[in-house]
């Protein structure tokens, strides 16, 4: 996009005011047109100016967990943003973002768009389970709430679709556990096969999944704020979400108002370094989960947490649980460990599932790995795992140094004992190597001269995105760090008083708090 806008030229348009459309073209729909705002690309005027019909949100709800998060939801509506395809041919092909809005109760200064994160979270489910906190702020008056689902995921379409909600099922009891060459060299043909899915499955193919990752979504952020009347973004991105705001401050740093990043991703690490520092993190909660479960009668962890742990897991990769017509594997009760990590609040559901396992059944670990892959009870995936693949592979480096592989293998295992499955480490290349779209992403350090100071908050016992990852970004940014002292992914407009105060603050008058702010 830097090169596209430096050959290109930009006009920038005033805000305008909303314009309500009359229609009977299709019932049930009102038609607005907010835009252009701020800063217009020429060439894709007729984006950035479009008017926006919206209605009842029913219809945007693809899975369970996205028609009760908003499905029946008469506070909210929603739309679909057109944008290009491919922003480097904005005549050809286009696609739609699913947009999801509540709107302000009072006097507005604009629209706030957030994202959850992922890569392949749902922006719009995300965005109507916050409004019940978000409705005890002051933010409620005077902004748009505005949650999208980036292109490719939920209810933008075309969707990325790898798999089919048995063949998911299938995957998640294939453990790939064997490293041995023969183990290895199977591996790789099913991540191969994967990547080759992904391309048949999704419409426009290879296109499609080329033009997927964050340097796109951006494009599509900015197309949104223009189309909602916005001259300058206002923005809440939680984990990967803040890569989609830092980029987004690189790539449009005059349309930038205010930002909120919590849970940052580093700028600083490269891909395996980050792992390794993720893994440290899950084992430092898990940590913290033992001290909690150690004060329960029924806590099955012994005098040795991690052994104890492994003892209850591991068996399960020869013989998976019962749970009816579907097994608990080895996988999935890892994966149900990392998930209670991510909240406190999952803890008790972790401990029952644990005692459940130790008494031979596995509904409970079931269910929250469930939770994870956003799986149904109908056995019905949302897009969130192949979105996540397909946004990781052009956002990242391929990694097909099967050495430094193995060695961050071996380091993930000494950073989070809890999680070594007992067998040696192995170096198999996942299916990015085999990936049929190239790498799109910027690569060094973020560079946004010229942004105000954007507030970016950081906790300390965050299992996914390590407190140190926050610092990080704040200093290459040169934005204010918010610290939160708190075991968990990512906190605000989750409850806590001094941090949603502190925020909030920000995002309405723009003003950071003070310098080595904490909250506990």
């Amino acid at each position: 996009m830097v090169r596209l806008l430096s050959v290109l030229l930009v006009i920038p348009l005033l805000a305008s005011c909303t314009t309500i459309i009359e229609g009977t073209s299709k019932p049930g729909v009102s038609f607005e047109k907010s835009g252009p705002a701020g800063v217009v690309p020429a060439g894709l005027e007729e984006f950035y100016g479009q008017k926006l019909g919206w209605e009842n949100c029913a219809p945007y709800a693809t899975t369970g967990s996205t028609r009760d998060a908003y499905g029946s939801k008469r506070d909210v509506e929603c739309t679909r943003l057109r944008v290009p395809l491919d922003y480097s041919k904005p005549t050809g092909d286009t696609i739609t973002i699913g947009v999801l809005r509540y709107k302000a109760t009072g006097q507005k200064i604009g629209s706030l768009l957030t994202n959850p994160g992922g890569p392949g979270a749902s922006g719009m489910a995300s965005a109507a389970g916050m409004i019940s906190e978000y409705r005890k702020t002051e933010l409620a008056e005077k902004f748009d709430l505005i949650g999208f689902d980036p292109r490719g995921i939920g209810a933008s379409e075309p969707a990325v679709q790898c798999l089919t909600g048995p063949e998911r099922d299938a995957e998640r009891l294939d453990l790939d556990t064997d490293t041995s060459p023969a183990g290895i060299a199977q591996t790789e043909q099913e991540n191969k096969a994967y990547a080759e899915k992904c391309a048949a499955g999704t419409k426009f193919g290879a296109s499609m999944l080329a033009n997927l990752g964050t340097r796109d979504v951006v494009k599509d952020m900015d197309v949104l704020r223009s189309a909602l009347g916005d001259a300058k973004l206002s923005y809440v991105g939680y984990s990967y979400g803040t890569r989609i705001g830092t980029e987004y401050a690189e790539t449009f740093p005059q349309n930038v108002r205010a930002l909120v990043l919590d849970g940052a991703v580093d700028p600083t690490q490269d891909q395996l370094a980050s792992l390794v520092a993720q893994a440290a993190g899950f084992q430092k909660a898990f940590d913290e989960f033992v001290k909690w479960c150690r004060e329960k009668n029924d806590c099955p962890l012994g005098d040795d947490a991690n052994a104890s742990f492994r003892q209850l897991t591991t068996p399960l990769i020869q013989k998976p649980v019962n749970v009816g017509d579907r097994k608990l594997s080895y996988n999935d009760a890892i994966t149900a460990a990392i998930q209670a990590m991510y909240s406190e609040q999952l803890w008790p559901i972790l401990l029952s599932g644990l005692v459940e396992l130790k008494n031979g059944k596995g509904t409970t670990l079931l269910r929250l790995a469930d939770a994870y892959f956003d799986r149904d009870d109908q056995g019905q995936y949302s897009t969130i795992t192949d979105a996540f693949n397909a946004v990781h592979c052009v956002d990242d480096p391929r990694l097909t140094d099967k050495n430094a592989l193995l060695e961050t293998q071996k380091k993930y295992k000494e950073a989070a004992p809890f999680l070594d499955d007992g067998n040696p480490a192995g170096a198999a290349l996942d299916s990015c190597a085999f990936w049929p779209a190239p790498v799109t992403a910027r690569t060094g350090p973020p560079k946004a001269d010229g942004i105000p100071p954007l507030l970016i908050i950081s906790t300390t016992g965050d299992p996914a995105t390590p407190y140190e990852a926050g610092v990080n970004l704040a200093k290459a940014l040169n934005s204010r760090l918010l610290t939160f002292e708190g075991v968990q992914h990512t906190v605000f407009l989750q409850g806590d008083r001094c941090v949603d105060t502190a925020g909030v603050k920000y995002l309405i008058d723009q003003t950071l708090p003070a310098d080595g702010t904490r909250c506990a």
